[in-house]
């Protein structure tokens, strides 16, 4: 895929619009003219024409939800534009190239058994490279293996001893794991429900393995060590562990919005297009203005499929069901390092968590070990995660923080202190905080004609996206009568 860049000869100009080509991921620094960070190659520059002010749909937002909006009102033949404030596609989605190495922003791992998922994405062809299906947790001075006893029974019964949790913990593991393989997912999110510490307890686990094991492990999923999480957030992503891999694409996280966007007609996707405000005429005009003062009418109605503190901006006075205050979001601080082979040993696709309670490292692992392609070859790249946002702390301290703390997990096995510093990315808006009581079956309409997506509408998951943005696209299409008989 490219990104075009644009000329215009109508009033109406944004920088660029989105084609579909194969290609590879490049980091481009913003010039007069923005290239997007997933372009090698940019073709002919192309005018866009002023009928393209007014179209059926007009969808803000090309993250996860936004794209699958999309999806759901092009295989309706619904004309659409879809409009995105930054250089490209898939919102937190997205991926870097710096020195040879894909640098995801953030850590984000796709889990396979994503139900909506499996629907809209083509699994082969994002060539989607397994994890070790367990961690290494380390803690009392080293590493100890928790493994999913159907992947990897003999690692299993060797770890039934070990100080992450007690026999009796591994066996509720198995019995947590039967009680959401016989639930709907419906079933799940609309279920009594308390935080997932709460629940941990009630279930039965020991503070060890509650401590030393579910905290960093699902800790890190949440971007909550605390795990005031909901429950329901908690049993759909148990439950889709055990149907599916942790696994990353080859090419990088962002192959996953890439490839919804190539569903999509050339053209209809304009890039660092920001939206000022959202504007309804009447029940069958609905106006978006843009940044730099120009409009764009929308015939059947407009689909919000930003993060929730822009959606609140945007939609401010228009439905009570968006709230003037949200809840604090979870945040991350992701590091990169590059080393060579022989100064990690480690030939392992797994996960490490921090089960010790100490420090400020929540979860790494060696991203080359999961996905080779994540590196150039004989190098190797090093992904660590922090929960929280350390404002106060310069990425040179966390830096220094976090390689101090590494050296005593690895020890001299490990030249931790020889790995080069390639990038941190502090994440504000890692994911919404769905922390009870929530709501994860929102109704996606807020009058006729608008309707509002994203994963803090649902589960705050890759599927949750998915699965908002393509209810969005099915509630407008119900109101305005356009759903084609099947």
């Amino acid at each position: 895929m490219t990104i075009a860049t644009l000329s215009f000869t109508s009033s109406f100009t944004p920088h660029h619009t989105f084609h579909h080509r194969r290609r590879r991921h490049h980091l481009l620094k913003p010039t007069t003219k923005i290239s997007s960070q997933v372009s090698l190659t940019t073709p002919p520059s192309i005018t866009l024409q002023p009928a393209l002010k007014k179209t059926g749909v007009i969808v803000v937002g090309a993250g996860l939800a936004g794209l699958a909006a999309a999806i759901r009102l092009h295989s309706d033949n619904i004309p659409f534009l879809l409009v995105e404030a930054s250089d490209g596609v898939g919102g937190r989605v997205r991926t870097d190239n710096v020195d040879g190495f894909l640098l995801d922003r953030g850590f984000q791992i796709f889990i396979t058994g994503y139900p909506e998922a499996r629907r809209i994405l083509d699994y082969e062809a994002l060539d989607l490279q397994k994890f070790y299906s367990g961690a290494k947790v380390y803690y009392g001075g080293g590493f100890h293996t928790v493994a999913d006893p159907l992947r990897h029974l003999g690692d299993a019964i060797q770890s039934l001893t070990n100080p992450i949790g007690s026999i009796v913990d591994k066996s509720l593991i198995a019995l947590t794991r039967i009680r959401v393989l016989t639930q709907s997912d419906d079933q799940i999110f609309s279920a009594e429900e308390t935080s997932t510490i709460n629940l941990l307890k009630r279930i039965g686990f020991s503070d060890s393995i509650v401590d030393r094991f579910f905290r960093p492990f699902f800790g890190g999923i949440f971007f909550d060590r605390d795990l005031e999480t909901t429950s329901r957030l908690f049993d759909f992503i148990f439950k889709c562990l055990a149907l599916g891999d942790n696994t990353l694409p080859a090419k990088g996280i962002s192959a996953i919005p890439e490839q919804l966007a190539s569903k999509l007609p050339s053209n209809s996707i304009i890039l660092n297009t920001p939206v000022k405000s959202i504007d309804s005429e009447s029940e069958s005009s609905h106006t978006v203005r843009l940044n730099n003062g120009e409009t764009l009418k929308a015939e059947y109605g407009v689909i919000i499929a930003v993060e929730e503190p822009e959606a609140v901006k945007l939609l401010a006075g228009k439905s009570n069901d968006i709230p003037v205050q949200i809840k604090p979001p979870r945040s991350t601080v992701c590091l990169y390092f590059s080393a060579d082979r022989a100064q990690v040993p480690v030939p392992d696709p797994v996960l490490f968590i921090n089960g010790s309670g100490h420090g400020i490292v929540n979860n790494m692992f060696f991203a080359t070990n999961v996905a080779p392609s994540y590196g150039p070859p004989g190098k190797v790249l090093v992904s660590v995660s922090l929960i929280g946002l350390y404002e106060d702390v310069s990425d040179e301290d966390l830096k220094t923080k976090v390689v101090e703390e590494l050296s005593g997990w690895f020890g001299k096995e490990v030249s931790v202190g020889s790995w080069k510093y390639l990038r941190s990315y502090r994440v504000k808006f890692a994911q919404p905080n769905q922390c009870p009581p929530t709501d994860l079956q929102k109704n996606p309409k807020l009058g006729l004609g608008l309707y509002v997506c994203g994963d803090y509408r649902t589960s705050a998951t890759f599927d949750g996206a998915l699965v908002s943005g393509r209810k969005a696209a099915e509630a407008l299409l119900k109101d305005r009568s356009l759903v084609q008989a099947s």
